[in-house]
């Protein structure tokens, strides 16, 4: 079980879960840290008893205190690598772990959530903000453990081995640090919630622009973007400013109470040597010791600078955590929480006074729609633009909820069957056509479960699905056939080889049920005729349903119903449409008349 799965249905997200997966890691890495702190704090020692000697005119233990002085650098090099190896690569499982389970906790919330949120906005906290998460249960636990274990052992070496009264003295004014250090987080953190922000709405930027080129290009709108790209990113570097201008005050202030600390060392320290109160070694030791402390009180101002940015990125994660799919598997009262997988469509649809709002809309989009769709039946969907066509795929494709009974499959609810069996048996082809920048091979073999590299088989039938969508000659003619590799989107093809090459997706998952939104559109009378006796050919006993704006679509259907302003309002085979003279008969007239005056030019 994933942290995340742990965590489902809580509001509550925590880092805790992931820490504890690592905990042995972390206890072996701070111990070995130990281990390098305790070898660090004797060569002071050690130099001092040598200087001490050398004073004395007394070389005979400079051997054995030399070897010492090694066995402990040895030992300082080898657990510096053991640190570095059992916490930071903590810290990388850690980003790892939960860049996954962040990726899988955003494909299952609806559509809602993507409506209000960019894609930039969501790639910077796959970004930055798991960098500052990263760094913060990594260096910075190094960090915040060495500095104060190292505080306190050098506080105790040089109170035990030199002089009570001059360690008072010389760390007397880094108490400061401790109180200032508290100030600091806190504005600290204002700022980089600010500054985190800010890279997200660049990030946003940049994605928007460099997704829409070709519509920016055509409106010769470069300029204007560039303008716009040039605030975002001024103010991105403003606020990023202005936490840097936080920690250019802090790290002097640091260095000043350092420097004022070894001041005090130097005035104390070199009075009580004349007195003959320590040796000259202890005096050398103690400033070395001095040394080892201006580190730690460094690395309070890192460590709180790692942590504030580390809160703020987490707090942006967390807001992705706890919001919660608005579109869930519901079971009934008895009915078995495990997805039923052998639960099969077999395509029968009815609509029962169906009426749909958007969760943030307020007129409805759809008004007490009544319609039965025979298993097997092919049904044609006309309507104008805004009339509810699109809002009705994704009701049947629980893309949104409606009011329970509203929509049935083979008489059942259809919040009462299991997602993943009502996406296994529905195919669905978008007005959007969206292609994954892959080969086409890939692209339409994308509803399979099974992998192209694994079953080669699957080409010939890949093949089929594309020669069905009219799509096969035009792949030839590219320069490597089926491994073309599109671009983004699908960039690289024309709108009609995007709708065609959709089609053949949607037809080699051959599914129960086939929507088609409006996905002839782009594709000449001819090639969308060949395409129709295909899908009449191939979907027999299989219910299919097309939308479009062109009656040559709709007219070998079954049955055609026509949509306005939400609401049903004509139904019948198109014969029956053409004698009732409304809606239907009155759009078939104008692009009949548009034909015949295409055909006379």
């Amino acid at each position: 079980m994933t942290e995340l799965t742990a965590k489902r249905g809580e509001k509550h997200f925590s880092l805790i879960p992931y820490l504890l997966h690592y905990k042995w890691h972390y206890l072996f890495g701070l111990i070995v840290l130990l281990l390098v702190d305790l070898a660090s704090l004797y060569i002071p020692q050690f130099s001092g008893e040598i200087v001490d000697g050398l004073a004395e005119g007394q070389l005979t233990d400079a051997g054995p205190l030399l070897g010492k002085i090694f066995a402990a650098g040895l030992t300082m090099t080898l657990g510096r690598f053991g640190w570095r190896y059992f916490i930071v690569g903590a810290s990388r499982g850690i980003e790892y772990r939960l860049r996954n389970d962040m990726f899988g906790h955003l494909e299952t919330l609806s559509a809602r959530y993507y409506n209000s949120h960019k894609t930039g906005d969501l790639m910077a906290h796959f970004t930055n903000d798991l960098q500052a998460v990263r760094q913060a249960t990594g260096m910075a636990v190094i960090t915040v453990f060495d500095a104060v274990i190292m505080t306190v052992m050098v506080l105790v070496k040089m109170m035990v081995s030199v002089s009570f009264r001059l360690t008072l003295f010389a760390f007397l004014p880094l108490t400061t640090v401790a109180v200032a250090c508290y100030f600091f987080g806190i504005e600290s953190k204002k700022r980089q919630l600010k500054r985190q922000q800010a890279f997200s709405d660049l990030s946003d930027k940049v994605q928007e622009s460099l997704a829409g080129i070709r519509v920016m290009k055509a409106f010769v709108q470069e300029e204007k973007d560039l303008e716009a790209f040039d605030a975002a990113s001024r103010n991105s570097m403003e606020k990023t400013l202005s936490a840097v201008k936080l920690w250019a005050v802090a790290g002097p202030f640091l260095d000043t109470v350092t420097g004022v600390s070894i001041l005090l060392t130097l005035v104390f320290g070199g009075r009580m040597v004349l007195n003959g109160q320590i040796s000259i070694g202890q005096f050398v030791a103690f400033n070395s010791y001095i040394g080892m402390l201006v580190w730690p009180m460094i690395a309070c101002g890192d460590s709180i600078n790692i942590f504030t940015q580390a809160a703020a990125a987490f707090k942006r994660i967390s807001m992705i955590f706890r919001e919660e799919p608005d579109i869930t598997d519901h079971f009934t009262a008895g009915q078995d929480s495990e997805q039923d997988t052998d639960l099969h469509i077999r395509g029968e649809i009815d609509l029962r006074d169906l009426s749909f709002t958007y969760p943030d809309g307020e007129l409805p989009v759809l008004s007490h729609v009544n319609l039965h769709i025979a298993q097997g039946e092919m049904l044609g969907i006309l309507a104008r633009t805004g009339s509810g066509k699109s809002t009705l795929a994704d009701l049947l494709l629980r893309v949104y909820d409606c009011e329970k009974g509203a929509i049935l499959l083979d008489g059942r609810p259809i919040d009462e069957y299991p997602l993943a069996v009502l996406h296994r048996d529905m195919a669905y082809v978008p007005q959007d056509n969206f292609l994954f920048s892959d080969t086409l091979e890939e692209n339409i073999a994308f509803g399979l479960e099974e992998r192209i590299s694994d079953h080669p088989e699957l080409r010939e039938k890949i093949r089929q699905a594309a020669e069905d969508a009219c799509i096969h000659d035009n792949i030839m003619e590219f320069p490597d056939n089926y491994l073309t590799v599109v671009g983004e989107r699908g960039v690289t093809l024309s709108g009609g080889q995007k709708q065609r090459s959709s089609i053949a997706r949607a037809l080699l998952k051959d599914s129960a049920i086939l929507i088609l939104d409006d996905s002839l559109s782009a594709v000449d009378t001819d090639t969308e005729e060949q395409i129709l006796e295909n899908l009449m050919r191939l979907r027999k006993g299989k219910t299919t349903i097309i939308i479009a704006h062109r009656i040559s679509t709709l007219q070998q259907a079954d049955h055609a119903a026509v949509l306005e302003d939400g609401r049903l309002t004509e139904y019948g085979t198109h014969q029956e449409l053409l004698d009732k003279n409304g809606f239907y008969a009155h759009i078939y007239e104008k692009q009949q008349l548009e034909q015949e005056l295409a055909a006379a030019d």
